[in-house]
């Protein structure tokens, strides 16, 4: 019979069956794995390691050595079992405790972590790194409480500084990088968050805690239907993910009621989106971009609805939430305007001017800043009590009706105080009818240019005595008005000579 020829791989290791060749060539590898450890070469020391341990699987210090190595591969996780494989085989091996409390502490688990250090003492009480190394877990706890109270009482800034501090010292720990991710989410911070959350799934891309955190942040960038996939996803990888279920269900709703609000206004139903706009306010206040967005669109539908100052009060609203949100300027800038509110309104213009150099903004800001001059001189219209559309027999009846009123003597028995002042609102209504009676002055007064160039309303060549006799006729004999105590307030005739 012919020989078989039996291919055996020219690496491949002699079979050993005798324990003390067994032995002897576990530590044959564990010397060759220190060589490449001291040589930082720790993926070939790793290799030599676990070669010892399959020939010496009882071995504490084998575990240990490959767990030191992991720990400079940084796979802490596996580094925690070698170590607990370790202190299990030799509840005295000291440094197999470090290396767990250490692992531990990489990883996040104070208690646990404090638990070998404890370990470390009990078995020698002085020695220094065990000491040191517990108050660094203690100071982790500490910062972890820290943190909660903060997420507790809504103070994000604090939790994000714990968690750096944490991180410090806990750099594996993905549940401390996770809670930063969110804070910075809720704080605004999103290429932030969004870069934890992404480091975190190239490690682990079924992390259900980093797909919800990339969907937290889609959401708050107002990108809804990205970000229900996110927390779909998420929810897919732990379907009892409660933060994921409750955002992706804020988010749902939230798009649904702001979409509904969106199409009463085009259909024109003011009220309906009024009230669907604050509907969608309530479900959720940590959503700042889109809450801009829609404290801004129902400042839109309550200006249709004349609720100016409501109005002015959700864009301003809109603008604490988003102070880069031009729209939210412009339509609080329209509604200032709307109640000539004119230094404010320049100053939202202004703002949005500086922003973007458009000639719209540009117009909108001249023509703020026009009505703001305008609104400083005496407005005559509300001298005459009428309207800025008003007619010309509206301007002339309210100039019969207010001259009456204030003509000096009407008032020659009442006491010198109140003599002088309706001598000066008579004065005042003569010079509001001399521009709104004359088309040309009255376009330059619309219009915001200075009348004293006209010598009528300079106070020196003025006389409101001259325009009341033009006005009545000019009968040339005197005048006066029935002021005794018998006669009711407001009767008055004229008396012609």
């Amino acid at each position: 019979m012919a020989a078989v020829d039996i291919d055996v791989p020219v690496d491949a290791e002699p079979q050993i069956h005798n324990p003390d060749d067994l032995e002897r060539q576990a530590e044959g590898f564990k010397e060759q794995g220190n060589a490449f450890y001291s040589q930082k070469d720790y993926s070939e020391a790793f290799n030599y390691y676990t070669k010892a341990i399959d020939a010496s699987p009882r071995t504490a210090s084998y575990y240990g050595n490959r767990a030191a190595t992991l720990m400079m591969l940084r796979r802490f996780r596996e580094a925690l079992e070698d170590s607990q494989q370790a202190v299990r085989l030799d509840d005295c091996f000291m440094k197999g405790h470090l290396r767990e409390g250490k692992c531990h502490l990489l990883l996040g688990n104070a208690m646990a972590a404090s638990r070998s250090f404890q370990k470390v003492l009990e078995l020698e009480p002085a020695n220094r790194e065990a000491q040191q190394e517990n108050k660094t877990a203690e100071t982790l706890l500490e910062f972890e409480r820290m943190a909660d109270f903060g997420f507790e009482k809504r103070d994000f800034r604090k939790v994000v500084f714990c968690m750096d501090r944490a991180l410090a010292v806990a750099s594996a720990c993905h549940r401390f990088k996770i809670l930063k991710a969110e804070c910075l989410a809720l704080l605004g911070r999103y290429p932030e968050a969004q870069s934890v959350a992404s480091d975190i799934l190239r490690m682990d891309s079924t992390n259900a805690d980093a797909l919800y955190v990339r969907g937290l942040c889609l959401y708050y960038e107002d990108c809804i239907d990205k970000a229900v996939q996110f927390f779909v996803q998420a929810l897919r990888m732990a379907p009892d993910h409660e933060k994921a279920r409750l955002a992706c269900r804020n988010a749902k709703n939230l798009k649904a009621k702001k979409e509904e609000g969106n199409q009463a206004f085009k259909n024109n139903n003011y009220e309906a989106a009024y009230q669907l706009y604050t509907e969608a306010l309530t479900i959720d206040p940590n959503n700042i971009k889109t809450n801009a967005k829609l404290y801004c669109n129902r400042a839109t539908a309550g200006a249709k609805l004349k609720k100016l100052n409501e109005a002015i009060d959700d864009c301003t609203n809109a603008i604490k939430l988003d102070d880069t949100y031009i729209k939210a300027y412009l339509r609080r800038a329209q509604c200032y305007m709307n109640t000539e509110q004119y230094e404010e309104a320049v100053r939202d213009y202004e703002k949005v001017y500086q922003t973007e150099k458009t000639s719209d903004h540009k117009h909108l800001l001249k023509t703020a800043q026009l009505e703001l001059k305008k609104s400083k001189r005496k407005d005559y219209y509300k001298v005459l009590g009428v309207g800025k559309n008003a007619t010309e027999d509206e301007i002339k009846k309210a100039y019969r009706k207010r001259a009456l009123m204030h003509h000096p003597d009407r008032h020659s028995a009442a006491t010198p105080e109140v003599q002088k002042e309706e001598e000066k609102k008579f004065k005042e209504v003569g010079e509001a009818f001399t521009v709104l009676s004359d088309p040309k002055k009255k376009v330059r007064y619309d219009n915001g240019h200075d009348l004293d160039d006209d010598g009528c309303c300079d106070g020196r060549d003025f006389d409101a005595n001259n325009i009341f006799r033009a006005f009545f006729g000019g009968h040339g004999g005197g005048y006066s008005f029935d002021s005794s105590p018998e006669s009711a307030p407001g009767n008055f005739f004229f008396q012609f000579g």
